[in-house]
């Protein structure tokens, strides 16, 4: 079992800057590719952006290209995603998830709430 404790999330202005920060409770976290999904109110969660295994490989959704930037530090167990450019159709629950072959595991979401 794997536990993901979500953090960096809050009230941001239009074309301000956010970091999230997720951190995993396992000692195999580097054999796990990481994601960030969102979720705003009455859509569908969404994925947001990956990161493979020895963070060689990302991708990202469309609508975040060039202004997300995720990374990971497997010394500290740790999944980030930078955030800037924010704007208020970023507004959503922001879950990290940890994946390996038919293993999924999601933290609890940090809110993430773009408003001037």
């Amino acid at each position: 079992q794997v536990q993901l404790v979500e953090s960096g999330g809050g009230l941001v202005q239009p074309g301000g800057s956010l970091r999230l920060s997720c951190a995993a409770s396992t000692s195999t976290f580097s054999s796990y590719a990481m994601n960030w999904y969102r979720q705003a109110p009455g859509k569908e969660r969404e994925l947001v952006a990956t990161i493979s295994t020895g963070g060689g490989r990302t991708n990202y959704a469309d609508s975040v290209k060039g202004r997300f930037t995720i990374s990971r530090d497997d010394a500290k167990n740790t999944v980030y995603l930078q955030m800037s450019s924010l704007k208020p159709e970023d507004t959503a629950v922001y879950y990290c998830n940890a994946a390996l072959l038919v293993w999924s595991y999601w933290g609890q979401g940090t809110q993430v709430t773009v408003s001037s």
